[in-house]
């Protein structure tokens, strides 16, 4: 394996978590006021509680305030609405985070709808939605941000490249075409009707694989000397106990590919430095800070 070839999101995710916590050290200097962070959590899903209480401490950890409304399972539509409302009045409050998946009683949705725009930092707001497509400034969904900021990282300008986007999410797939035609890609969204995929797949240059399918994307899928991008983060049984795998068979893939995206260490901590990054922009955005 050469050490090279691997994108340490991991690391590149703490070095952004250093520069955020330096801005907001010298923003509390010089206007005493802190950005801040609410997580709403309703339930008890396991895989939820673990995602808020990391959100939590690195919202602590960079100098922010942190707040976190852990609802019960029972909570009424009605009364999540109230809480949002609430929050969105808030003068303190600059992210407001709904954790996803929510009781199937409750219409997500809706409830990502009652965001102010100006406060939605995981950007699934319908107005932020529209101004990315529109090429406007808004707040960008976490992990598509920061899948392009690892592109940029490794490739510098990525004007004219060609790259495939496997899955078309509202959450990573349709967001990160959006983000790569910016930057002058020229991009292909695939999914599972797409015939030929794996044909589809050789022909890019930048292959994100954000469909959900344990290690789909095959070591004959990949163009030599592609970037892959691996979004997926998917327990399996092997050996007789769980591993995490990406939407890559990585050990297929990475001889082929010129870098890429482990599972876990790649992707994954930048999505939590993304959130803080969105807070403080939607912060200096709120407040008129430069």
């Amino acid at each position: 394996m050469t050490e090279s070839k691997i994108i340490d999101g991991k690391a590149f995710a703490e070095g952004m978590r250093r520069r955020i916590a330096a801005e907001v050290q010298g923003i509390k200097a010089a206007k005493n006021i802190v950005p801040g962070l609410a997580v709403v959590l309703v339930g008890e899903n396991p895989a939820s509680q673990v995602y808020v209480r990391n959100k939590a401490r690195q919202t602590k950890d960079v100098g922010m305030n942190s707040w976190e409304h852990r609802l019960d399972a029972s909570t009424s539509q009605a009364d999540l609405l109230a809480l949002i409302a609430r929050l969105n009045t808030d003068p303190q409050v600059d992210g407001i985070l709904v954790q996803l998946p929510l009781p199937k009683h409750i219409d997500s949705s809706l409830i990502l709808d009652a965001i102010d725009p100006t406060k939605d930092v995981d950007g699934f707001h319908v107005v932020n939605v529209g101004r990315l497509a529109a090429g406007l400034p808004g707040l960008v969904p976490c992990t598509p941000l920061g899948c392009l900021m690892l592109l940029k990282d490794r490739l510098g300008d990525l004007s004219g490249k060609r790259a495939l986007v496997l899955g078309r999410s509202n959450i990573v797939g349709k967001p990160v075409a959006q983000l790569l035609l910016q930057e002058n890609c020229t991009v292909t969204i695939a999914h599972s009707r797409t015939r030929d995929l794996p044909a589809e797949c050789r022909r890019a240059e930048i292959l994100i694989a954000a469909v959900g399918k344990p290690e789909m994307v095959r070591g004959d899928w990949v163009q030599p000397g592609a970037v892959v991008i691996d979004v997926g983060i998917n327990r399996v049984e092997r050996d007789g106990s769980a591993k995490l795998v990406g939407d890559v068979a990585y050990e297929e893939v990475e001889p082929v590919a010129g870098a890429i995206t482990p599972v876990p260490g790649g992707v994954g901590p930048m999505t939590i430095a993304c959130l803080l990054q969105n807070t403080l922009t939607a912060f200096r955005r709120r407040h008129g800070v430069p």
